[in-house]
């Protein structure tokens, strides 16, 4: 497709040749000519000088140096966009494969595809356009809605209800039990894990994550909420709508967080704590307390992130102060 067709397409203004023809999609610092490539991140402009790319998406003109491109407001928004358009994703021809196993009570809705092997079991419903991937397991009185992406070997225990437009990747488990014991006489009784998960609509779920059902009542992901992988939900969790969960994020039982917040990676959250909406958490913070939201938190214990940067200043300047008491008194 054409430059100017490109334009049209993300709504922006074309600079250079409109009638320049793109055949893909390349890294700034990593491109080839015929592509085209985006500055997200103003640490990679140096690598505008070098790129082989043909076209450059950005934010403001002065970037392209006399190159052609595209002027948006957000250059990462319009290269998501535009990877959706030049990349789509491949449909599966609706089938139940020969070698799956669906229970004759399973309710299967219009064009639903279900992979090699796998397990449907009883009373589960499945909405239209959805895709049950080799090998997953989808245990009783479970509910999928429509086009949901179930990817292989997944697996949902008995009694979950997935949302629509819900994508699960490989190697994940919604509904295992929640870490429950009781302590007696040297003995740790199991706690039975009776409740529900229920995903909302619109939810991205990573690889390899897992999701307790709750112990009683439900452990609830909301809607638009999107979790990378490695990810750990203990039970009866609620999260709220809109929020972001980086790789290996880990939240242990009965906490909640509000809508819209953001967590870096490995961060964790202990046991029985509430966050408040729209807060933001840096990479590997440990939350052991209820904070507020609108905020943005950084440290073990996590505390407001100017708060952890004057307490980071302190530790250094008494290092270089313990340096120097040092050398004086070597030199004495």
């Amino acid at each position: 497709m054409t430059l100017q067709e490109i334009a049209d397409y993300l709504d922006g203004k074309i600079i250079g040749d409109s009638g320049l023809v793109i055949d893909g999609i390349s890294e700034i610092n990593k491109s080839r000519p015929g592509t085209i490539t985006f500055l997200g991140n103003l640490k990679y402009k140096t690598h505008i000088n070098n790129t082989l790319a043909s076209a450059i998406i950005v934010s403001d003109a002065k970037y392209l140096k006399g190159r052609d491109g595209v002027l948006v407001n957000d250059p990462q928004l319009a290269m998501a966009r535009l990877l959706s358009m030049f990349y789509q994703k491949k449909i599966s021809i609706p089938q139940i494969h020969e070698t799956s196993i669906v229970d004759t009570s399973v309710k299967i809705g219009q064009n639903v595809s279900i992979g090699p092997g796998a397990v449907i079991q009883e009373r589960v419903h499945i909405g239209d356009n959805t895709n049950i991937g080799a090998n997953t397991v989808i245990g009783f009185d479970s509910t999928v809605g429509m086009n949901t992406d179930i990817k292989a070997n997944v697996t949902i225990y008995d009694s979950i209800n997935i949302g629509n437009h819900v994508t699960i990747h490989s190697g994940t488990i919604i509904g295992s039990d929640g870490f429950g014991f009781v302590t007696h006489d040297n003995n740790h009784e199991k706690i039975p894990q009776v409740g529900k998960v229920i995903i909302g609509d619109n939810v991205e779920i990573g690889a390899n994550c897992a999701i307790d059902r709750a112990t009683i009542g439900v452990t609830s992901i909301g809607e638009m909420t999107k979790i990378d992988n490695l990810a750990h939900i203990a039970h009866n969790v609620i999260i709220g709508k809109g929020c972001l969960m980086a790789g290996a994020f880990a939240i242990a039982g009965s906490s909640e967080v509000g809508d819209f917040c953001s967590f870096g990676g490995q961060v964790g959250i202990g046991p029985h704590v509430k966050i408040g909406p729209r807060s933001s958490f840096a990479a590997k913070s440990g939350i052991t307390k209820s904070l507020k939201g609108g905020k943005v938190y950084a440290g073990f214990p996590a505390r407001e992130i100017r708060d952890h940067n004057n307490r980071q200043a302190l530790l250094t300047d008494f290092a270089r102060m313990r340096t120097k008491l040092d050398q004086l008194i070597k030199n004495k």
